[in-house]
């Protein structure tokens, strides 16, 4: 496949603050609003890629870094060759989860020193090295080395947060703009705003970041543990905030709820390890809510289950036997709805009946199973 030289964000229609647009890269043009599957590592787990209908995958710059290296990337000529995929990738720093191994980590002005939980093994990751790292992966959106924050935070470790990851983006952006390609390539660099569920230290976060004119912006900190009702508002503040030329980025969002409450507030990419965990433990998505394909309940219903029509009693028995393949037949239904829901809802974008849709589906999607 040819490498398309245009890389940028188009807004076709708008409706209320909801956006359908696309987002074009170096390997193909993302419709969005678009859910990113989550390959941490390069992989789906339990599930192979090449059966995946998406244009966009993310990955993780922590866990390529420790495995397999960016020597093995680089000599493969980047992730895209690596795995064979040939749609865009997306790559996180690598901050939440540096972040989120509290006991193994050491923040200071330069960067984060923290142990591998591999092997013990110490680094440094700053934000100039991030920045390498994910030219050597050859990731086509970027993300800036950031602190995100736990919930609930100190007003101390928020204001810390905002200053470092305001600090590190400006290095980070003119690391970036040094080289904005890989292997012949142009990339995209996204910054991230944060503040948790606190509108002005939010308004304050992005005003500080505006001038670095990155391609593309992306709200971290939500997702983390924080109820619904404190990231809604947030949510529609950073769609009134951000500039609507840009892409925007929810970071780790999340239930279908969310992304429709996402896409409402005029978000575009969205990501989350919810299809692919759930679905390890027997927990399928639907229209119609989440049921535990463990149950009893399940052992003789024959209803099939998209996209490839096992039945929910077979999906049963093979949980109950441990057979892997209910693991991949579980993920590719999981999946297979994130991605039906987001195309479902650019189709009423499209139509102009995104808000009367989403009002009605909400009780059903909202709806979880009873185990009996």
């Amino acid at each position: 496949m040819g490498l398309d030289p245009t890389v940028g964000f188009e807004v076709l229609k708008v409706e209320g603050a909801a956006r359908l647009g696309r987002l074009y890269t170096a390997h193909g043009v993302v419709p969005t609003p678009a859910f990113m599957p989550v390959a941490t590592q390069g992989s789906l787990r339990a599930f192979p890629h090449h059966l995946l209908h998406s244009p966009i995958l993310l990955a993780n710059t922590y866990h390529l870094y420790l495995r397999p290296g960016t020597a093995v990337l680089e000599t493969a000529g980047g992730l895209h060759a690596f795995m064979g995929w040939k749609g865009a990738l997306l790559t996180d720093s690598g901050g939440y989860q540096v972040f989120s191994l509290a006991s193994r980590r050491t923040l200071s002005a330069e960067g984060v020193i923290f142990a591998s939980h591999i092997d013990g093994s110490r680094h440094l990751l700053t934000p100039e090295k991030v920045v390498a790292l994910q030219r050597s992966i050859g990731s086509d959106i970027q993300m800036v080395l950031d602190v995100c924050p736990p919930y609930p935070a100190s007003p101390a470790e928020m204001h810390q947060a905002l200053e470092l990851t305001y600090a590190w983006a400006a290095r980070a952006r003119q690391a970036f703009e040094a080289n904005p390609t890989a292997y012949g390539y142009p990339l995209q660099q996204f910054g991230i705003v944060q503040g948790g569920v606190d509108p002005e230290l939010r308004q304050a976060s992005y005003q500080a970041l505006k001038p670095l004119s990155f391609e593309g912006w992306a709200v971290g900190g939500l997702a983390v543990g924080e109820p619904f009702d404190l990231r809604k508002p947030i949510l529609h503040l950073m769609g009134q905030l951000l500039p609507p030329e840009k892409p925007r980025y929810v970071m780790g969002l999340g239930t279908p709820q969310d992304l429709l409450e996402a896409i409402s507030a005029g978000m575009d990419l969205f990501d989350c390890v919810l299809p692919t965990r759930n679905a390890r433990h027997a927990l399928l998505y639907g229209w119609d809510g989440l049921r535990n394909l463990r149950n009893a309940r399940y052992a003789r219903d024959f209803t099939p289950v998209p996209p490839w029509g096992y039945t929910r009693a077979y999906l049963h028995h093979l949980f109950r036997l441990e057979d892997p393949a209910a693991l991949t037949i579980a993920t590719a239904a999981n999946l297979h709805f994130f991605l039906d829901l987001v195309a479902t809802a650019r189709s009423h974008l499209e139509a102009g009946t995104f808000a009367e849709w989403k009002e009605a589906l909400l009780p059903q999607l909202t709806y979880r199973h009873p185990s009996q």
